[in-house]
């Protein structure tokens, strides 16, 4: 880790006391800072909390102190991703001026590791996966390692202690982290894809969600690499003219891009790299993934020996079409990430088998009419649950699909589900939204989607 003086003995106070709000207290404890912590949530219990008090770090919780920011002069603000600009607390930040950081750019800043940083509405927890296996499988070789690391659940500042200038750290970073952003210089980065109605709830426009996907090449000078979605022509326009990085670009159908998908193969400019058939994971936008996956690494050092190992092996990120297992010569696949629609308008053309798919959830608002044709061309029986059941039914039924089953909740539509399968199908658990009308999170919701499917072994 670098020593840097940016943050000794200044007075910091730290919002959010989730892990990340603890690696980076940790961290800026090492580097010489005096913190306050600041979470709503009563700390008198909370083992990460009562560690840091341990350390010199004055914790507060169980509300918001906004006038302590007038009573006391702090030189940074760290705000935790997840909470929204308009919290009080940032509020008044941004109105006294204090500097609102993230943990990212903190962890960043020490790494001696170089880093590589990947985004995108879809797919970035599998590209970060995939890079990281590959870049690791080559690393090994000299006896070193890639490190996956961001939103992908382990926190930058976790993982920036231990690593050489030798390793690589391989950061999936969300919207939310970006925003915060104001200097970050990967290596490589990457913006698998830009879609509408992303977290626009956070954003509030689809402008403010595509600037700070932005941010990812935003600081990158002449001597980075930015990887960029070549059929996304209007977002490769604001990428061209924004980033100072060399592009490279990657098609799932066109070949006057850098990396495409052929006939048989990924390939790079002619050189066949993986065959498609040997890919583990399915579906082309998992095809896709890979290719980003490809560029960062072979950027990075990785020959093809390495992208083949790992994308022949590689069987997928939980909840994000997840082989779960064959019941009966039905494969039951888990696509719980599936929180949008654009998540499973990728999912649902994934298998040529016939499909029975398990969706609903989160009412926010839209219609589900988009995914009509993938419906009729994929979908032969739906059971639906959730406050989007009957939305979802309509797009069913304007499908032609005759099986449409209305369930009230995913217990109750997983052994529906079954029973309407025959052998040889694909039951597909795909949701096109949020889980939170019934679950806390989308792991959550798959990880009983799994268990609901374990009860239907056991019977």
């Amino acid at each position: 880790m670098k020593q840097i003086d940016t943050y000794k003995d200044k007075n910091i106070l730290v919002l959010g006391l989730g892990k990340s709000g603890f690696a980076v207290s940790e961290l800026l404890l090492q580097l010489g800072a005096k913190l306050t912590l600041n979470d709503k949530a009563d700390l008198d219990k909370n083992e990460r909390a009562q560690e840091l008090k341990k350390q010199g770090v004055r914790v507060i919780g169980g509300h918001h102190p906004v006038e302590l920011l007038e009573q006391e002069h702090f030189d940074y603000f760290v705000k935790n991703p997840g909470i929204p600009y308009e919290n009080p607390m940032v509020k008044k930040a941004e109105e006294l001026e204090i500097p609102i950081i993230t943990e990212p750019e903190i962890a960043l800043s020490v790494s001696e590791a170089p880093y590589v940083c990947v985004t995108g509405s879809n797919g970035k927890t599998t590209t970060v996966m995939l890079t990281q296996r590959i870049l690791d499988h080559h690393l090994q070789k000299s006896g070193h390692h890639a490190y996956a690391v961001g939103n992908i659940g382990v926190p930058i500042s976790e993982v920036v202690t231990k690593a050489t200038k030798d390793d690589i750290l391989v950061v999936e970073i969300s919207s939310f982290q970006l925003l915060g952003v104001t200097d970050i210089d990967p290596k490589v980065a990457a913006i698998v894809d830009i879609y509408h109605n992303v977290h626009i709830d956070y954003h509030k426009t689809f402008e403010n969600y595509v600037n700070a996907k932005l941010n990812v090449t935003r600081f990158q000078n002449d001597q980075d690499y930015f990887i960029a979605n070549f059929d996304q022509k209007d977002i490769l326009k604001k990428e061209e003219s924004l980033t100072k990085a060399k592009i490279q670009t990657f098609s799932e159908k066109d070949s006057s891009a850098d990396y495409y998908i052929g006939d048989e193969y990924l390939e790079h400019k002619g050189e066949k790299i993986m065959k498609i058939d040997d890919i583990k994971l399915p579906g082309i936008h998992n095809q896709q993934n890979c290719l980003v996956a490809i560029a960062i690494s072979k950027i990075m050092g990785a020959e093809n020996d390495d992208i083949q190992a790992v994308l022949s092996t590689f069987a997928g990120a939980k909840h994000r079409l997840q082989y779960v297992m064959t019941l009966d010569d039905r494969k039951v696949y888990n696509d719980s990430k599936s929180t949008n629609i654009e998540a499973a308008s990728v999912a649902i053309p994934s298998f040529k088998q016939p499909e029975v798919l398990i969706a609903g959830g989160l009412d926010r608002g839209f219609t589900f009419d988009v995914l009509v044709p993938l419906f009729k061309k994929h979908v032969k029986a739906i059971v639906l649950y959730g406050e989007t059941k009957y939305l979802l039914a309509d797009a069913a039924r304007k499908a032609g699909i005759k099986d449409i089953v209305i369930e009230n909740t995913l217990q109750e539509a997983v052994p529906k589900a079954y029973e309407l399968t025959d052998p040889g199908d694909v039951l597909l658990f795909s949701p096109a939204c949020a889980s939170w009308d019934q679950f806390r999170t989308f792991e959550e919701r798959g990880d009983y989607f799994v268990n609901f499917v374990k009860e239907i072994k056991t019977k």
